[in-house]
């Protein structure tokens, strides 16, 4: 009976031991509140995203991108990674270009997407481009 009784000590203590220990790793959870303006920003740039994804089904811009050597899976990959305010500001500036000048005006605008990443050491698709850091 004294020898189970020891036993028992012993693992208790040992157990008592792993749970403070475990205990202290925790990391204690923390919450903030979401504001509406962020969602609502966070929503505008899903349904910004998806109306620049259905641009790039159309004939004509998949050409002119061809034309540039631009791959299509590098844009789409590149309007997933702009963020929110870049996704607003490309979509005000595609409704204030001229309708006949859209497209041309799309590919400009991505190019120049695409020069500013690569200037900033994001990207690595224009070789003449030097990273400014």
């Amino acid at each position: 009976m004294q020898a189970i009784r020891s036993y028992t000590q012993s693992v208790s203590a040992i157990m008592a031991l792993v749970m403070v220990l475990s205990s202290m790793w925790a990391i204690p959870a923390s919450a903030n509140i979401v504001g509406t303006g962020e969602l609502l920003t966070e929503q505008r740039a899903d349904i910004d995203r998806e109306a620049l994804m259905s641009m790039l089904d159309r004939e004509d811009v998949k050409g002119a991108l061809a034309s540039m050597g631009v791959g299509e899976q590098e844009v789409r990959d590149r309007i997933q990674s702009l963020t929110p305010a870049e996704l607003a500001d490309f979509k005000q500036q595609l409704a204030e270009a001229p309708t006949g000048e859209g497209v041309v005006g799309i590919i400009v605008l991505f190019l120049l997407v695409f020069i500013v990443t690569d200037m900033l050491c994001a990207t690595d698709i224009f070789p003449f481009i030097n990273c400014i850091r």
